[in-house]
């Protein structure tokens, strides 16, 4: 039964290789002379607010650009502080959101409300706690531009300082580096290819019109993945890139947080409860079957965990990290089997942003 582990570690390190090599990275910065709308939905965001505008007020190599920010019924500070904060700012403009309606969940709502307001030709979506290097935007549509893509997601750096944070979060990334191949995806044109990440989104106005924007996804807690899938159903290309040198974020700094985001959306990542069952089977043969073959004889076992090791390694050093924690990938992996089960445990009772999700 040696090959049920050995097969998986092989392509898996076969695929995560090629995209460490392959995978696109905004490097090249240019003037950007299309008029650029940078959208931000805003709930209960009042720590983020002042980091945030600073890091936007310098962006360099836009010729016109508009921020909006919308505040999506805060329960605290978050509005006062969009609007200390950016008073005197002539292109940035702050909107205090509608209720939510019926059907759409709070942040497709809050997206959908600032894509009436922009007018930019290419939308860029960025979350709250995202922050972005000074020439970001520039190098993200250069990007686009240069690719011939309609849609791009630049992956942030994921910022990890406790023991749970860097036991899980380094999986979002290394979860399409060694399952997907990139540039396949880019150009198969099939929807369930897409990886896509909402933290920093670039999309082509047009593009985004042709699938009725948001509206598209508006109950989908996975916005971002099943936006992507709209937009290659209609005919578009996109893809992830590797974002991580002009964008960074800390999404979550303690594990009752952790269990809350995944808790909110781990159930619909896979499709189905089957796709979930698939995702658990995978990540314990990749995972954790390694480790126990390993100790208790088996020569191969010990090749399946340095191999799946060392795409946990390359898919952090792509980041600029140290790649140590993949050594703990068997302890990440029963973590992350976790929270797909809590998830689906937890359906409909999971509270984030002060709303039940």
């Amino acid at each position: 039964m040696d090959y049920v582990l050995a097969i998986p570690a092989a392509s898996i390190l076969l695929i995560c290789l090629t995209n460490f090599v392959t995978i696109r990275s905004p490097w090249k910065c240019t003037q950007i002379e299309e008029e650029i709308s940078v959208i931000f939905p805003m709930r209960n965001e009042s720590e983020n607010v002042a980091g945030l505008i600073e890091s936007l007020r310098n962006q360099k190599h836009l010729t016109h650009v508009q921020y909006l920010f919308l505040n999506d019924n805060s329960e605290d500070e978050t509005l006062t502080l969009l609007q200390q904060h950016t008073s005197g700012l002539h292109n940035f403009t702050v909107i205090d959101g509608s209720v939510l309606p019926h059907g759409w969940i709070g942040k497709t709502w809050a997206l959908q409300q600032l894509f009436e307001k922009a007018t930019g030709e290419i939308i860029v979506s960025v979350d709250a706690d995202v922050r972005l290097e000074v020439d970001a935007i520039s190098r993200a549509v250069t990007l686009l531009k240069d690719s011939k893509l309609d849609f791009l997601s630049p992956y942030p750096a994921q910022l990890a300082y406790t023991w749970s944070e860097k036991l899980i979060q380094p999986l979002l990334q290394w979860s399409w580096m060694s399952t997907v191949i990139l540039r396949i995806a880019e150009t198969a044109a099939r929807p369930s290819m897409v990886v896509a990440n909402g933290q920093f989104f670039v999309v082509r106005r047009a593009a985004l019109e042709k699938v009725g924007a948001y509206e598209s996804v508006k109950s989908n807690v996975l916005d971002d993945v099943f936006l992507g899938r709209a937009l290659v159903k209609n005919g578009s290309r996109g893809c992830v890139a590797n974002g991580s040198s002009i964008a960074s974020t800390r999404m979550y700094s303690c594990w009752k947080e952790i269990e809350a985001g995944y808790g909110k959306s781990l159930h619909a990542a896979f499709g189905s409860f089957a796709g979930s069952l698939i995702a658990i089977l995978f990540l314990f043969i990749t995972g954790i079957a390694p480790l126990i073959a390993g100790i208790t004889g088996s020569n191969i076992g010990w090749y399946a965990f340095g191999a799946v090791t060392l795409t946990r390694t390359m898919s952090a050093t792509k980041v600029g990290k140290n790649g140590f924690d993949g050594f703990l990938h068997p302890i990440s992996s029963a973590l992350l089997i976790y929270l797909i089960i809590y998830s689906w445990m937890m359906r409909g009772e999971v509270q984030w942003k002060g709303r039940t999700i």
